[in-house]
């Protein structure tokens, strides 16, 4: 099977690259047949509910979970299980504009130093512990402290003190302006814990999570299910309207879309993009797919030899086709990606794109010393997309003389691979092929944690160890004023130095793309990629 769908990607690949513009029919790696790559999503046809028995659905993801603690939990679907069961003061409609949840109102200081929540009366964690400012206080502090070591410590780190005004009144102090603040307390990571529950369970809250949210954490067995069952004393009236859900991670593509064909899932994310308009209108399926905030990368190791070249890093943006990956990998549903940060991103900034140009790539490499090419390793998940994006590259890399020994791990494997070294020196990865999505909506959550100097592993995600002085100093700026034009010159200026320097190889801004069947409302992808399922519901 794999040297067969080599030998497809190949292919399509030739055709991609001679007439552009140029859909094309084949068979996936999971054994079903492509839709045509134009990344146009044909309207589901009209078609009876499908059948349902019950009022509990499964929902068929990608990967395994990694933690239940949204304080330190660094990807997305980890984060999309944990908002079932816990909440924050704000958060994120589907446009990714901020709400209230928690807190009733909120308002911030004219410096941007302070924000003051007025939470809501009467919201009890599901262990019984009541809901006010001393519980926020809590989980402020845990997330502000850096003794702590959590991954997500980073968007707190500005937090000078956190007090309680009253019984449903807490004020947050800064220890210098930020006007995005805000995005902060809207991002998962800072949804409430009981403080019962930090103080019982200590880390392994991550295995334990008690929230407010519409659902109870009911059981969790790695790589097999998480469930979540339903909080009869939710604050909010009328929900929750499922009595429970069960995440099932399901790496295989091929897989995941027969679960929702049988009616084994009710929902799956994502769907494999060569498969969408297949399934589309069939069995009770309706396929949905929207532009996101998600960028596609491939890191490069900046300690490492040959990446601690700039030539090197250059001459791999230039011998990817970018067009032929979103056709290829993602069957059109994307775009090449044009900074560091996606469009609908806060602040972006658009920049000259590294054309593919196979012999620019080869005279770079040349100059740089490696006229024959080089050997590397490529980590990535071991789900069938990803590992369809690192097969891509290595058949392109190939093409100037790099050869690529991909190495698909599961994904709890490859967090303990990258984020259990304390020392840079000590670090094994070379390339990593992964995704991000800046969940504050906000640049500074699309930069600093992927590419800022003092974000390295185990602290925050920058695989590529990339540090440089003067983006550290732009990325700093930003950050010291709330005034939007500051903020915007400063990113734009750090997203040119960015592209330059190429740490990344820029890859693709993807789709979030999500099948259900027909019965099933209120379930949604928001642009950063996580999954909504407080007002699900089944109508029969």
């Amino acid at each position: 099977m794999k040297k067969s769908y080599q030998l497809l990607l190949l292919v399509v690949l030739a055709f991609s690259l001679v007439l552009a513009g140029c859909s094309s029919n084949s068979t996936s790696s999971n054994g079903g047949k492509d839709s045509d790559s134009d990344g146009k999503l044909k309207e589901a046809e009209e078609q009876p509910l499908a059948k349902k028995e019950g009022n509990s659905i499964t929902v068929g993801v990608a990967d395994n979970f990694i933690s239940m603690d949204p304080h330190d939990t660094n990807d997305t679907l980890s984060y999309s299980a944990q908002k079932s069961m816990l909440e924050g003061l704000v958060g994120f409609d589907k446009d990714m504009n901020v709400i209230p949840v928690l807190a009733e109102d909120y308002e911030a200081s004219d410096n941007a130093k302070e924000f003051t929540f007025k939470l809501r009366e009467g919201v009890t964690f599901h262990d019984g512990t009541p809901f006010n400012a001393e519980a926020v206080k809590v989980n402020v502090d845990r997330l502000a402290d850096p003794d702590n070591n959590l991954k997500r410590h980073s968007l707190f780190s500005l937090v000078d003190k956190t007090e309680v005004v009253d019984e449903y009144t807490v004020k947050v102090s800064l220890k210098e302006p930020f006007g995005a603040m805000i995005n902060n307390f809207a991002h998962p990571a800072a949804m409430m814990i009981s403080p019962k529950a930090l103080e019982e369970y200590g880390k392994d809250v991550a295995r334990n999570p008690v929230g407010t949210g519409p659902y109870k954490f009911s059981e969790w067995e790695p790589g097999d299910h998480l469930s979540v069952e339903k909080n009869e004393d939710y604050w909010q009236d009328g929900l929750p309207k499922l009595d429970g859900i069960t995440f099932k991670p399901v790496p295989e593509n091929g897989s995941r879309v027969a679960m929702l064909q049988t009616g084994e899932a009710d929902y799956i994310y994502p769907v494999p993009t060569e498969q969408a308009n297949e399934i589309q209108g069939k069995d009770g399926i309706v396929i949905e797919s929207d532009p996101s905030i998600i960028v596609r990368y491939m890191s490069m190791n900046t300690n490492k030899e040959p990446f601690n070249d700039l030539k090197v890093r250059q001459a791999i943006n230039y011998a990817i086709n970018k067009e032929a990956f979103v056709k290829v990998v993602m069957q059109g549903f994307g775009s090449e990606l044009d900074s560091v940060i996606a469009p609908n991103t806060q602040f972006y900034s658009k920049q000259d794109p590294y054309k593919y140009d196979i012999e620019k790539a080869k005279q770079l490499l040349k100059e740089a010393g490696y006229e024959n090419g080089f050997e590397a390793t490529i980590w990535g998940s071991n789900n069938s997309s990803t590992m369809k994006g690192m097969e891509f590259l290595q058949q392109q890399l190939s093409q100037v003389g790099i050869k690529l020994d991909v190495e698909p791990m599961e994904s709890g494997t490859m967090s303990d691979k990258i984020w259990s070294v304390e020392n840079p020196e000590d670090a094994e990865i070379e390339l990593y092929y992964g995704g991000w999505s800046p969940s504050t909506g906000d640049a500074d959550w699309g930069i600093r944690p992927l590419l800022g100097g003092e974000s390295f592993p185990p602290q925050s995600y920058n695989t590529a160890y990339y540090k440089n002085d003067k983006a550290d100093k732009l990325i700093n700026d930003a950050l010291q004023t709330a005034d939007p034009d500051v903020r915007e010159k400063a990113y734009a200026d750090v997203q040119k130095i960015l592209w330059e320097d190429a740490p990344w190889a820029f890859l693709a801004v993807t789709n979030t793309m999500g099948g259900k069947k027909n019965y099933l409302e209120g379930v949604y992808l928001l642009p950063d990629g996580s999954l909504s399922v407080q007002e699900a519901e089944i109508k029969q």
